[in-house]
């Protein structure tokens, strides 16, 4: 597969609500983690975090529905505190550009505040 992980993460992410629809009506949800060589990594939230199918969740619900929303040979690996199950330390999990925003926001918050101090 020949895509970035960041398109990778942005195509998952903006599909999660879609895919997530199986996993809500059973009191659950899916957090995505981040994307790394075709591997899309999430959580499993709620009942089915802990949950013994939670294997089966991961492979024939999520996976199956991203594959077809996004490409065939999309994995998904659900980080579930196993060893054969971690992300990668250098997975792309979208935070730099949160953390970019922030930064702007807090700076511009910053910069609202001195002219408010100093009166401009």
């Amino acid at each position: 597969m020949q895509f970035l992980d960041e398109d990778i993460y942005d195509a998952v992410e903006s599909y999660i609500p879609k895919v997530s629809e199986y996993v809500n009506s059973h009191g659950g949800g899916i957090d995505l983690l981040g994307a790394k060589d075709g591997v899309v990594y999430i959580t499993l939230t709620g009942a089915c975090g802990g949950c013994s199918m939670s294997l089966m969740t991961t492979k024939m619900v999520v996976q199956k529905k991203l594959r077809e929303l996004i490409h065939p040979e999309l994995q998904v690996t659900n980080v579930d505190g196993t060893p054969e199950n971690e992300m990668p330390e250098d997975a792309y999990t979208g935070k730099k550009e949160q953390e970019d925003e922030n930064t702007y926001e807090e700076k511009h918050g910053l910069l609202d505040n001195l002219k408010q101090i100093v009166g401009l």
